[in-house]
């Protein structure tokens, strides 16, 4: 009996040739055994007094025990005293600097007869293990998506200074499939996560019915065990998507199990094989590992007639939800007020957008993306932008603006011209002679605006005149033109001949005096005597 136990088929054929009259040598001749060896089990049977009908209807595994008790040393009382301190010493241990061997000499001084140091250790062992057992999950096709990011990283080298770029590795994994994705990203921050994982679901061609990631910073502001608190950029990348998120609980790497094992095989599988090639950027790196994925993903499954590829294509690809047209674009949000001059001041990109002048010194609610920004009040979008990263610049759209401000804003010789030929031509040919003056646009504007405000002051009639009259006299000044206007200076002064009359004189000589003679030096006196 010391040896190796028989199967319990030979014993219940012992048995039977026993029952049948055969004798010890036969019996042992027959099985294969040695005659001690029939004679130790058939002593068995007689000291345990078994009754060999009810022996042979058991089944294996019972009639083993039969035959086999055990350890004797389980039913000693010092297994016993052991054992009803089990669940003691495990409280203990997660007290502050309580260990195995502190336990064991406080129960060795308690029982001087006990057990030795590593036995105490194996029961201890056994007990916690006991309390450690974990379940098989059975997986759906399509439910869930698991994700993590690699404990260890990829590199490629800068062209520029040499150095190594360490680049994080995103992970991802059907659990009904296993089949697997993996990207090089440069961290783990929210843009970088995100653009990682829209890259995968796109990769699968699908979306699943819910996404289980670690308790990252990108992912979940606070862990809980039972309702942690999302970021609000995975919730709206879950709504973009159609997905549910169900985090995985804080220290328990089980929940994810099937990411943490394709973690460890991507190491072999695609960090191993890259461990000597040399990249200059992230695409070919990534380039790299799509081509060691896709081979991982074709390799056959251990103990499975299929791999990982062939069972996603045939049976899970199909229960997929269906991906959304544009890509998910990463949101953040901002609550500001309205300034004084109808804009809101981006602070990421020190930029400023407008809001409607009804809104100016209300607080706003801001959602913008890296491409688009909105602005929203009491549950209304008032406001739209495309982003703009010009820095200390505005954005403004006229409609936002005050109709005078529009005005001011939208200035031009053309328009100053169609409101003055509205009025008359004299008028609009004065601003024709203004604006073809060499001067400042800004410096004529003002000159318009001061002549408009004298039209609304004015009759206009009067100023009519005004404007005959200053294009008469040359003089385009705003302060001319207002005098003649105060002056009534257009209205009382009649036209006059540029050159006056002289009056009639015997004594001057008119025209023909001269074409009649020729010049001399001297002129004659009234005697016919020459003066010189």
């Amino acid at each position: 009996m010391a040896g190796k136990p028989k199967r319990m088929s030979q014993i219940k054929q012992l048995i039977r040739l026993y029952q049948s009259g055969s004798e010890i040598k036969t019996i042992a001749r027959i099985l294969g055994m040695s005659k001690n060896t029939v004679k130790s089990y058939l002593k068995k049977m007689a000291d345990g007094g078994f009754n060999t009908e009810e022996l042979l209807k058991q089944e294996d595994p019972l009639l083993e025990k039969s035959f086999y008790a055990g350890n004797p040393a389980y039913k000693a009382d010092k297994f016993e005293y052991l054992k009803s301190r089990l669940d003691y010493y495990e409280k203990e241990l997660k007290r502050t600097g309580v260990t195995k061997l502190l336990l064991w000499q406080e129960y060795i001084e308690s029982d001087p007869t006990g057990y030795s140091y590593p036995q105490f250790n194996y029961h201890l062992r056994q007990q916690l293990v006991s309390r450690k057992g974990s379940m098989v999950l059975e997986h759906t096709a399509g439910d869930k998506l698991y994700i993590d990011f690699s404990g260890k990283k990829l590199h490629y080298i800068d062209r520029s200074t040499g150095e190594l770029v360490a680049c994080e590795v995103f992970v991802a994994c059907l659990p009904f499939s296993d089949y697997a994705f993996a990207i090089a990203v440069p961290s783990q921050q929210t843009p970088d996560f995100f653009y990682a994982l829209s890259s995968c679901l796109e990769s699968l061609g699908g979306v699943p019915k819910a996404i289980v990631p670690d308790n990252l910073k990108a992912a979940v502001i606070k862990a809980d065990k039972y309702e942690p608190v999302l970021n609000q950029s995975m919730e709206d990348f879950a709504n973009h998507y159609g997905t549910a998120v169900v985090p995985a609980r804080a220290g328990r790497p089980k929940d994810k199990s099937l990411v943490e094992n394709q973690v460890k095989m991507i190491y072999t599988r695609v960090f191993a094989p890259l461990r000597n090639r040399q990249f200059f950027d992230i695409h070919t790196l990534n380039e790299a590992i799509k081509v060691c994925m896709l081979k991982h993903n074709q390799t056959r499954m251990q103990q499975k007639p299929y791999c990982r590829e062939e069972r996603f294509l045939s049976s899970e690809k199909s229960t997929l939800g269906e991906l959304p047209k544009e890509r998910f674009e990463l949101k953040s949000y901002a609550e500001l007020k309205v300034g004084d001059n109808g804009h809101i001041y981006l602070q990421r990109n020190k930029h400023y957008y407008s809001v409607p002048f009804a809104y100016i010194g209300t607080k706003v609610k801001i959602i913008y993306t890296r491409n688009m920004l909105w602005i929203y009040c009491r549950g209304k979008q008032i406001a739209s932008h495309i982003r703009s990263y010009r820095e200390n610049a505005y954005t403004t759209l006229a409609t936002h603006l005050k109709s005078e401000h529009q005005a001011y804003k939208n200035r031009s010789h053309e328009t100053y011209l169609t409101r003055a030929k509205a009025h008359s031509a004299e008028f609009a040919r004065l601003l024709e002679i203004l604006f073809e003056r060499a001067h400042y646009p800004e410096q004529l504007f003002r000159t318009c605006d001061g002549l408009f405000r004298l039209k609304r002051d004015f009759p206009a009639e009067q100023f009519d005149k005004a404007c005959s009259y200053v294009l008469k006299n040359k003089l385009y000044t705003y302060y001319y033109f207002r005098n003649v206007l105060e002056n009534g200076t257009a209205n009382n002064q009649e036209e006059t001949s540029v050159k006056s009359s002289l009056p009639e004189d015997a004594n001057i000589r008119g025209r023909g005096y001269y074409e009649g003679s020729q010049p001399t030096l001297f002129d004659q006196s009234n005697d016919g005597s020459a003066i010189q």
